[in-house]
């Protein structure tokens, strides 16, 4: 039998993180579970004003690149602290949160938001490799448990005090951001303590070395190049196509002949130089692990979907759902209870229009019901594989999207988040479990570093996705049941192909 485990055999230093997660949650979800309201909303009411495609561009290359960098910075901390690169992040967050609420144009904008993204890259993999190094085999699994419910009390409250506070001036929301990472200097200045030194980490990391996993686990620097140049070519083309500067057609013909060209420059590299050159741009393009690279990018379709919690539902409860059926509700609750009149007329005023409830509220109850059934949704499926459990929480948020199609009402609304919910907490911590599964088992550790890729591309795809499908379906058209059903479409494709990837590779691997 063994011994149960207690809240004492986790030192200082692991509650300090977490107490700095919750902060830095705060000031992250603060922002962003308003921010397609912000950037879209009217320069009269305080908004920016941008088009929708322009919030997707913004909202899908920033999000890209906070996953992209924590493999770096997380190298960056390995070398030089953690408590140095905690209190670097903090240095460049309080600035960066507090000027998105001063900057109004969509290139200064741009630069604060990529600001905070590099600030809470530099914060991401520092408060998990603490977790991980002041735990051990025996309090690891709850350690983790402890800190991934800590992420959502600090996603749940965020909102909450930038819903009440945007309804008196959208400034307050940004000082409220600053001030939560702020309050962070106290405890990594005075409470935090280094978990290991550089000179005594069992695996500390060089850039060199970085770049080097690179190569092994996804390919060489022309296999980069060649895909952030199509990347470049969907945003380019994606932040352009507002105002007819650009078509799809042509995004498409522009892929193609960047494709082309790589192939033809592949060939000619090839068969004159056999594949020997000495530096990277004229060397041919290499796959690393194919296998898992192909993974990361069926996974990120699970994220495209996922992401439209934040990127797309807020505008869509703003513009289309009718929330008095939930007033209404809530009305007749406080009347059950007892409670005042005056009561209930002061929670109504606190919502941003009479009779209607912020939606950012309504988005809070994907965090709130996280917090109070993670814990037993990991329970029941323990004994499922990993990827059973994938696949059926990714079939769920397409019963989620679906739901959505069927009518503008609040409760319906609410009924679509809470399936979502459910969906989320089945498949997003197993999909890292998963990774594990499928990873060399003397290459696990290297090949979770880049798990996040596929979050990271997830976000650029929901970004773009839910810019162009909104403006087209929901703005122009008046229909975004179409917007929810292609949404739908794309996760019950991600389900099916992770299926055949399961089947037709994975399985097939280990019986050979």
């Amino acid at each position: 039998m063994t011994d149960k485990i207690k809240i004492k055999d986790f030192p200082t230093t692991f509650w300090i993180a977490n107490t700095m997660e919750i902060f830095e949650r705060m000031a992250w979800y603060g922002f962003f579970a308003v921010s397609s309201l912000y950037i879209t909303g009217a320069i009269d009411e305080g908004g920016l004003g941008f088009t929708d495609e322009d919030r997707g561009v913004l909202q899908g290359v920033v999000t890209f690149f906070l996953y992209l960098f924590p493999v770096v910075s997380g190298a960056l901390a390995d070398r030089y602290g953690f408590k140095k690169m905690l209190f670097a992040s903090f240095v460049l967050l309080v600035p960066a949160y507090y000027m998105l609420g001063q900057f109004k144009t969509f290139p200064t904008f741009f630069l604060a938001f990529m600001m905070v993204a590099i600030g809470a890259s530099m914060f991401k993999p520092v408060i998990i490799g603490t977790i991980s190094k002041v735990t051990n085999e025996k309090n690891a699994s709850m350690g983790f448990g402890i800190f991934y419910m800590m992420v959502n009390i600090g996603g749940f409250v965020g909102p909450i005090v930038a819903g009440i506070v945007r309804a008196i001036s959208w400034e307050y929301v940004f000082i409220a951001s600053s001030g939560w990472i702020a309050i962070n200097f106290i405890f990594v200045t005075i409470f935090y303590k280094e978990p290991t030194l550089e000179a005594k980490s069992a695996n500390p990391r060089s850039l060199k070395k970085v770049l080097s996993d690179m190569v092994e686990v996804l390919g060489n620097g022309r296999f980069f190049l060649f895909v952030f140049g199509l990347l470049l070519i969907l945003v380019v083309g994606s932040k352009f196509t507002s105002d007819n500067t650009f078509t799809w057609n042509q995004i498409i013909y522009f892929s193609l002949g960047w494709s082309l060209f790589n192939f033809i420059y592949d060939v000619i590299l090839r068969k004159y130089f056999k594949g020997k050159t000495e530096n990277w741009f004229n060397s041919p393009m290499k796959l690393g692990d194919w296998k898992f690279g192909l993974f990361l990018l069926l996974m990120s379709g699970f994220w495209t979907s996922f992401n439209q919690i934040f990127y797309t539902l807020p505008l869509y409860i703003r513009d289309f759902v009718d929330t008095s059926d939930l007033m209404n509700t809530t009305q007749s609750l406080f009347a059950f209870f007892g409670f005042s009149s005056e009561l209930f007329n002061s929670f109504s005023n606190s919502m941003a229009t009479p009779g209607q409830i912020n939606p950012e509220y309504l988005i809070n109850l994907n965090a709130g019901a996280i917090i109070f059934f993670q814990v037993l949704i990991s329970y029941l499926v323990t004994r499922l594989k990993p990827f059973t459990t994938i696949f059926w929480g990714t079939m769920i948020t397409v019963v989620s999207f679906s739901i959505l199609i069927f009518g503008t009402f609040g409760i319906i609304t609410v009924a679509g988040i809470l399936v979502f919910s459910f969906g989320e907490m089945m498949a997003s911590p197993k999909s890292k479990e998963y990774t594990g599964r499928i990873a060399p088992p003397e290459k696990v550790a290297l090949y979770m570093g880049y798990f996040y890729w596929c979050v990271a591309l997830g976000n650029l795809f929901g970004g773009i996705l839910s810019g162009q499908l909104y403006a087209a379906f929901a703005r122009d058209m008046q229909r975004p049941d179409l917007m929810w059903l292609t949404f739908a479409i794309i996760a019950l494709a991600s389900a099916m192909l992770i299926l055949l990837y399961d089947k037709l590779i994975i399985k097939r691997i280990k019986m050979d």
